[in-house]
């Protein structure tokens, strides 16, 4: 059997929302196909929303998000723009940029390489200016949308990196295996160099992640709230999200906004 023959035998599900075009859906299946017959890992599955937004006075309406599983490895991309084929254009390079992020890790990994993150944090910073538009909601119109609890992953500082890059996150949080602290992974919006913040004390001995080559360990304190002064802090802040302790379980918690104009709150499952 060919790789071609091999590639295209994985079905491509693709969901709408939204006043999508009739030709998009089909559009997006073929563009996806495209990145499939490309790979020599199996894909065990591919899936596509394409979601066009009502408010015309959004200026990139038609979003367009893939997730497929390669051999086991999740692989994610998010993108949006003006019109949906353009959208879908997108997400084909941007889905393509992930896997290539997913390769670089297993090289380094298999190699026992450190791998160069300052430079790979400039590549994937690039793409950011096709997220979604957030809409605008008023302070008082706000609400947390979304609740998710999970069991926060065991991860190095490279391994976080390797979850962000590969599911095209704007933050990760995760558990340090060196120091057991609850922290996050993101990118430093000015620079795009990622940036690690840890909940906790800091100021004992080996309580910091362990140092890494173009990732950088904040030093500041992670404030102690309650979800309602999340809010307040997300608010008055200006920033995508605020990483706090949560004043009542003392782990890591992130408040962050949604595309929809409203908060996600992500806290960690009783471990």
């Amino acid at each position: 059997m060919t790789r071609l023959q091999t590639r295209t035998a994985t079905e491509v599900l693709v969901a709408t929302r939204g006043e999508v075009s009739l030709a998009a859906p089909e559009y997006a299946r073929t563009k996806l196909l495209a990145v499939l017959e490309r790979l020599d890992e199996p894909v065990l599955e591919a899936r596509v929303k394409l979601t066009q937004e009502a408010n015309h006075a959004v200026a990139k309406p038609s979003i367009a998000q893939a997730t497929i599983d390669l051999n086991g490895r999740p692989v994610r991309a998010h993108v949006a723009a003006a019109t949906m084929q353009e959208a879908v254009d997108l997400l084909q390079d941007r889905l393509n940029a992930r896997i290539a992020r997913v390769r670089t890790h297993r090289h380094h990994r298999h190699h026992a390489e450190a791998p160069a993150a300052a430079a790979s944090a400039a590549s994937s910073a690039a793409g950011h200016e096709h997220r979604p538009q957030r809409r605008a909601l008023d302070a008082e119109e706000r609400r947390v949308e979304r609740h998710k609890t999970y069991s926060l992953a065991r991860q190095t500082a490279w391994a976080a990196v390797f979850e962000l890059e590969a599911m095209d996150y704007d933050f990760h949080l995760y558990t340090d295996t060196a120091t057991g602290r609850d922290s996050v992974i993101y990118r430093d919006g000015a620079t795009g160099a990622y940036r690690i913040s840890s909940a906790g004390p800091a100021a004992a001995a080996g309580s910091a992640p362990e140092a890494v080559p173009g990732i950088t360990v904040s030093t500041a304190g992670v404030p102690e709230l309650t979800a309602a002064e999340a809010v307040a802090h997300l608010d008055l802040g200006g920033r995508p999200f605020v990483f706090f302790t949560d004043a009542t379980t003392g782990r890591g918690n992130i408040l962050y906004h949604r595309y929809d104009g409203h908060y996600g709150l992500i806290t960690p499952a009783d471990q």
